[in-house]
C-alpha cells in the first residue's frame, strides 16, 4: 500500500470526515451543537473503554513484555515538556507561565489521537500490542508535573494542581478502567463486550464531530497569533512523533505499536492539562495553549501525522 493510498484511507475514515464536518458546521454558522452532558458522557465512555480494554489485555500479558515499553514511555513523558518549554520561550518568545502551560499540554497525551492512530494501523493491517492503553495512562501525568515544576509555582498551588490532575476524570477513568479490566479479565470482557467494543467507533466519530466544532471556534484566534504558533505545534509534533516511533521500535512494539506510540508522543492534551494549568498557572493565556493543541497539533496529527508516523515506523523498522 503506497503513501497516497494510506493518506486517502486516513482522510476518508468516518472519524476524520466527522471532524471536518464539525469544522464546516461551525464555519457555516450552523446551529448544530452538542449539549455539555453529551460531550461529558462521550468522554467518560471513551476514556473508561480505553482503560478497560487495555486492562483486559494486560491481564494475560507477562510483566517482562510490558516492562521495557512502560519504562521508555515514562522516560518519554518526563522528557517531552523540556523541548516544548524551550521552544516556546525562544521561538514563540512567550513568558515563563505561557511556556510552562504549553509544555504541560505537549508533555501529556491526547487519548483521541491515540484512538485515531490505533484505528488507522489496524485498518492497514498492522498489529499493535493490546497493552497500549497502559502506555497512554503512563504518558498522561508525568509531563504535566514536570511542566508545572518548570514554572516554579508556589508549593500550595502546585499541590492543588497535582490533585486536579491525579483526581481528574481522565486519569481516574483510564487507571480505573485499567484496574477493572485487569481484575475481571476476559470473562469480564465477555459480559460487557456488546457495550464497550461494538459501539466504540461510533462514539469516537461523534466525539470528533464535536471536536471539529471546538477547533473551528479557535481559528479566529489562530489568525491573530500568526504563523509562529503553527510552526511550533507542527514542528514539536514531528520531533516528538519521530522520537516516539524510535522508542517504540526500540521497545519491540513492532511497526503498528511504534506508529501508535509516535502519534501519542506527537499529541497534545486538551482534557487533563487544561484542568491543571487553570489552577497552577492562572496567568497563562488559554487562547494560546488551547489553540495550539486543538487547532494546530490535533488536526495535523489526525490528517497527516498519523500516516507519517506509520511510514517512519515502516522505514526504520523494516
Amino acid at each position: 500500500m503506497d503513501a497516497l493510498e494510506l493518506l486517502r484511507l486516513n482522510l476518508l475514515s468516518p472519524m476524520v470526515l466527522a471532524y471536518f464536518l464539525g469544522i464546516a458546521a461551525r464555519l457555516l454558522k450552523s446551529d448544530l451543537a452538542f449539549p455539555e452532558a453529551l460531550y461529558t458522557a462521550l468522554s467518560i465512555y471513551l476514556l473508561f473503554a480505553i482503560g478497560f480494554k487495555g486492562g483486559v489485555e494486560l491481564s494475560h500479558t507477562p510483566l517482562a513484555v510490558v516492562l521495557l515499553p512502560a519504562l521508555l514511555t515514562l522516560a518519554l513523558g518526563l522528557f517531552r515538556p523540556f523541548p516544548a518549554y524551550l521552544l516556546a520561550r525562544r521561538f514563540l518568545r512567550v513568558g515563563r507561565e505561557d511556556a510552562a502551560a504549553l509544555a504541560a499540554h505537549y508533555g501529556s497525551v491526547s487519548a483521541v489521537t491515540f484512538l485515531a492512530a490505533l484505528t488507522f494501523v489496524q485498518a492497514v493491517g498492522d498489529a499493535a500490542p493490546g497493552f497500549m492503553p497502559t502506555l497512554v495512562a503512563l504518558l498522561e501525568v508525568p509531563g504535566i508535573v514536570v511542566a508545572l515544576l518548570l514554572a516554579k509555582r508556589r508549593e500550595g498551588r502546585l499541590g492543588e494542581a497535582l490533585h486536579e490532575v491525579l483526581a481528574g476524570k481522565s486519569v481516574v477513568l483510564l487507571l480505573g478502567g485499567l484496574l477493572v479490566g485487569l481484575l475481571s479479565g476476559e470473562e469480564g470482557m465477555k459480559k460487557v463486550e456488546a457495550f464497550f467494543v461494538e459501539p466504540f467507533q461510533g462514539a469516537l466519530t461523534l466525539f470528533l464531530l464535536d471536536l471539529g466544532m471546538v477547533a473551528a471556534s479557535r481559528l479566529s484566534v489562530l489568525r491573530k497569533v500568526g504563523l509562529r504558533l503553527v510552526l511550533f505545534g507542527v514542528g514539536l509534533a514531528l520531533f516528538h512523533g519521530a522520537l516516539g516511533v524510535y522508542l517504540g521500535l526500540l521497545a519491540g512494539l513492532g511497526v503498528g505499536g511504534a506508529a501508535v506510540l509516535g502519534a501519542m508522543a506527537a499529541s497534545a492534551s486538551y482534557i487533563a492539562a487544561p484542568a491543571a494549568v487553570r489552577i497552577a498557572l492562572p496567568e497563562a493565556n488559554p487562547s494560546l495553549y488551547l489553540t495550539a493543541s486543538l487547532a494546530v497539533t490535533f488536526p495535523f496529527n489526525l490528517v497527516l501525522g498519523i500516516p507519517l508516523y506509520r511510514a517512519l515506523a515502516v522505514l526504520w523498522g523494516g
